[in-house]
């Protein structure tokens, strides 16, 4: 293996043609110069240079040398300045998994506020539900994972994983804007016992299920999708009422659609997941900062 400082050192020499202008140019005595071209051709295991009158000539070996040199010099000095942005927040690549909902608000938001102050860090967007989103997280897919778990769910987080919550997010009922209880600031489940409904994610659908079995009912369900957008459609067409969760709301995207905020309220938990280690990449960090940033702007957080 080569010291780099021995070829600093040697192509300094090649370039300024004698050991006494390295010497100038590096800011050494010309005794160092000597000693470290001879540590070098000990490495190499050949001679370097030959003396030719009062002159230093390469030999075969330094001419080969020499054609490498310039090449592995400008790729340390290229891969010292990577380093160097990395470290210093300036560049960098951070893998965020995210489900639906937050895709659509948290994310985009927090991306905004990261290329106007970091373009150079850039931003890759995963989309998955818990917990499969934290599997991804594990087995290294993505170095940032954004899910949500509710009250009463046991969520197995790995020793390796750290939680960072962000926000509690409160679940509404979507329902059409004629709907008769659409009148009401907030909504009692159990009033819409008898309604049609439009079931979300497995994880979502769970929590509901429980939720109307503690009210005593079982809910008609007509439709599941893991798709919000479709959700509202099928609202707005009439064809069920759906418990959704507030960030839904930012993106309502039909006007015959109303959202009601529970009473009793019922929320979410909206959490960050990163590896430990992960905590020391800077970019990674900043990342976090931001999401931190717009969650705390949101209604309860």
């Amino acid at each position: 293996m080569f010291d780099t400082r021995h070829l600093k050192t040697f192509h300094a020499v090649v370039t300024a043609g004698s050991y006494s202008a390295a010497a100038r140019v590096l800011g050494y005595t010309q005794p160092a110069i000597t000693q470290q071209i001879k540590a070098l051709e000990r490495a190499v295991g050949t001679p370097l240079f030959v003396r030719v009158g009062r002159r230093m000539r390469l030999t075969e070996a330094g001419e080969a040398l020499t054609r490498h040199a310039e090449t592995i010099l400008d790729s340390l000095t290229a891969a010292q300045q990577q380093m160097s942005s990395l470290t210093r927040l300036r560049a960098g690549r951070v893998r965020v998994c995210a489900f639906p909902s937050a895709s659509a608000t948290l994310v985009p938001e927090a991306l905004a506020g990261l290329a106007a102050g970091h373009p150079a860090v850039r931003v890759e967007l995963l989309e998955g539900e818990p917990p499969d989103s934290i599997r991804r997280l594990v087995r290294g897919e993505c170095d940032i994972t954004l899910a949500f778990t509710y009250p009463g769910l046991h969520e197995h987080i790995p020793d390796e994983v750290v939680e960072i919550p962000l926000m509690e997010d409160q679940l509404t009922v979507l329902m059409p804007t004629g709907h008769p209880l659409a009148r009401r600031r907030a909504v009692k489940l159990a009033d819409l016992a008898g309604e049609r409904w439009i079931a979300g994610c497995l994880r979502c659908r769970t929590n509901f299920l429980h939720e109307c079995a503690e009210l005593g009912f079982a809910p008609d369900i007509a439709f599941t999708t893991d798709d919000n957008l479709v959700v509202q459609s099928l609202v707005a067409e009439g064809l069920g009422v759906a418990m959704m969760p507030g960030l839904v709301l930012s993106f309502l995207r039909h006007d015959k659609i109303t959202g009601r905020a529970l009473d009793p309220a019922s929320r979410r938990q909206v959490s960050a997941y990163v590896l430990r280690e992960h905590l020391r990449i800077p970019a990674t960090v900043l990342v976090l900062d931001e999401l931190k940033g717009v969650a705390a702007r949101r209604v309860g957080c």
